[in-house]
């Protein structure tokens, strides 16, 4: 069996107080179980899926550690609603209960595929052709479940505002609670952090003779993922929901 599978009794396995000890929950897409997967995640050093750490392919030349720090704690994932604090008054059940009935109304839809990219500086997985079913999904997911995500203070919203936002971007952070959503949302599995231009363009031809044979094609989107933070920073999967409309 794969160890992506399972993830209903895994689920079940965490605990009622387990679950609710997270400080924060998001919606990602993870990709569907395979070789891309199980590469990207050693890749990162953080399986989403069993919630550990795993050791990291020996590449020649490339430091992997210290290239995946930042993407490590979120794990393999698209970002399809921001990490939110739950508002006061809702719980983990009704959310996860949200997520599901959204899933269930929303058909699996194919894109063309994905490449691997340079965007702002780090590498990352990005979908290829229309991207617009994707866009839609997303922006379902943040309006739909925003009833469970909490009010940020200020000072979270100073610090947003601090990196540079357009006039649009400050109001979806207003608004959304993040400045990266509806028309401003672009979709991406994140690999690195920040790299110069240098290291970034050599990494990354490095990177796309192993991944491109494993890149899918048509790029199939067929369900969610409902992930929570533990107190450490790293992200968990905590159920996935297929895409069943």
């Amino acid at each position: 069996m794969s160890r992506f599978g399972g993830n209903a009794e895994r689920a079940e396995m965490k605990g009622e107080a387990s679950v609710k000890s997270f400080r924060r929950y998001a919606v990602y897409y993870v990709p569907e179980p395979g070789a891309l997967v199980d590469f990207l995640t050693a890749w990162l050093g953080w399986d989403l899926e069993t919630g550990q750490a795993v050791p990291h392919p020996m590449i020649t030349g490339v430091d992997v550690v210290n290239v995946t720090q930042t993407p490590r704690k979120y794990g393999l994932h698209g970002t399809i609603k921001p990490p939110f604090r739950l508002a006061d008054g809702q719980s983990v059940d009704g959310l996860a209960t949200a997520l599901e009935a959204l899933c269930a109304s929303v058909e699996p839809f194919d894109l063309d595929g994905l490449k691997l990219s340079r965007l702002g500086g780090f590498l990352a997985l990005a979908p290829k052709g229309d991207t617009h079913a994707l866009s839609l999904l997303a922006a379902a997911a943040v309006s739909g479940l925003d009833d469970f995500r909490g009010a940020q203070s200020q000072a979270q919203i100073n610090k947003r505002r601090a990196a540079g936002l357009s006039l649009r971007q400050d109001e979806l952070l207003e608004r959304w609670g993040y400045p990266y959503v509806m028309d401003e949302f672009r979709f991406h599995i994140t690999l690195t952090g920040r790299l110069d231009a240098a290291e970034g363009d050599a990494l990354r031809k490095r990177l796309k003779k192993i991944v491109k044979p494993m890149l899918p094609k048509p790029f199939r989107v067929e369900s969610l993922c409902l992930v929570g933070e533990d107190e450490a920073g790293m992200f968990h999967m905590i159920r996935r929901y297929p895409l069943s409309g």
